[in-house]
């Protein structure tokens, strides 16, 4: 197994960070005049770069250390300054497995890394014959396992194979780990020191708009995350909005226990419908459903301005629906079903 340091670029490993002002003066203060910022204002001051307030109400929810975590714009920054941190462009690579969240390639391509791509098996598992023979590309950086997987809403049974076997970074997106039955891999930190936990306050938390992700890995990960970001890489509004979230777990239980219901009545509504062939098991806030027309299907559904998510181009056949409100939920099956009377 390589060691972090001869997974880093190298020059990252010489970089020196940008010093804000925030992040070079840490005492108390009365007159602050140190960041050409205007004096009258709400939100006229740069927010904590470090977004320590964040950081440890994540700290004690998540019960991970404060230098086990990373607070970035969204998830997306986070993958992003992983290709700029480990990969060098041109001649590092990266391993996803397919189908799977898209941006992992978007962010491959802008930093000029190619993707190795390993087709699930039919259940949307991970093959693991497949992913043995791929080992053998030792220009293999980084590997992106998203569980459980968008589009297709299961959980990834051989996560430990990968963790166990792979010679680079492993990052495990659990971006709808909130709505599964299985423990986050979280636990996992010490065990694997070459292992990057992405969550994101956008799905179960209900802050999409807020854009807040978060990142566990070990501290010396974490520090390297720290040292390419941008200085003012969340803003005071998003922060706050995400300490006020957190401060309120019973709603964000209330409303995760809604959804996790309804996902079981839309899922047995579905099935009952002559034009859905396959309802994929879901352990996410969304289900996988196979279509006969697909595509005359979100057709019709868009033209009642019900909007589901096409994905035939990743999964023949199949459209990707957000579990809703119940009053939603219970719309989208009715044009489903004016759709059967009308055809």
């Amino acid at each position: 197994m390589r060691s972090l340091q001869q997974l880093i670029r190298s020059n990252v490993l010489d970089f020196q960070p940008y010093t804000s002002a925030r992040s070079e003066y840490k005492g108390g203060s009365n007159i602050r005049l140190d960041a050409n910022e205007n004096p009258w204002g709400t939100f006229n001051r740069y927010p904590d770069p470090e977004q320590l307030q964040l950081k440890q109400a994540l700290a004690r929810h998540k019960q991970v250390d404060l230098a086990n975590i990373f607070i970035g714009n969204g998830s997306d920054e986070m993958i992003d300054l992983a290709f700029r941190i480990f990969c060098r462009p041109g001649q590092d690579k990266a391993l996803i497995f397919t189908p799977t969240y898209g941006m992992y390639e978007v962010s491959a391509r802008l930093n000029d890394v190619a993707v190795v791509r390993l087709p699930l098996t039919k259940d949307f598992q991970i093959d693991a014959e497949a992913y043995r023979e791929a080992l053998a590309d030792k220009d293999l950086k980084l590997a992106f396992l998203c569980s459980p997987n968008n589009p297709t809403g299961n959980c990834l049974d051989a996560l430990t194979l990968v963790l166990d076997t792979f010679d680079g970074i492993v990052i495990v997106d659990e971006a709808y780990i909130d709505f599964a039955g299985r423990d986050s891999l979280l636990e996992q930190l010490d065990r694997y020191p070459h292992l990057i936990v992405l969550q994101t306050l956008s799905k179960a938390w209900g802050l999409a708009g807020a854009r807040i992700g978060a990142g566990y890995a070990s501290a010396a990960i974490i520090n390297l995350f720290h040292r390419v970001k941008p200085p003012y890489n969340v803003s005071t509004l998003n922060q706050e909005a995400a300490l006020e979230a957190l401060s309120d777990t019973a709603t964000f239980e209330q409303r995760k226990a809604m959804i996790l219901d309804q996902r079981r009545w839309l899922e047995a509504a579905l099935r009952r419908l002559p034009m859905v062939k396959k309802v994929y098991p879901s352990d996410a806030n969304f289900l996988l459903v196979e279509m006969t027309e697909a595509e005359q299907v979100y057709a019709h559904l868009a033209a009642q301005g019900l909007i589901v998510r096409n994905r035939h181009s990743q999964a023949p056949g199949c459209l990707r629906i957000t579990v809703g409100s119940p009053s939603e939920n219970a719309q989208l099956v009715g044009a489903l079903q004016q759709m059967v009377l009308f055809y």
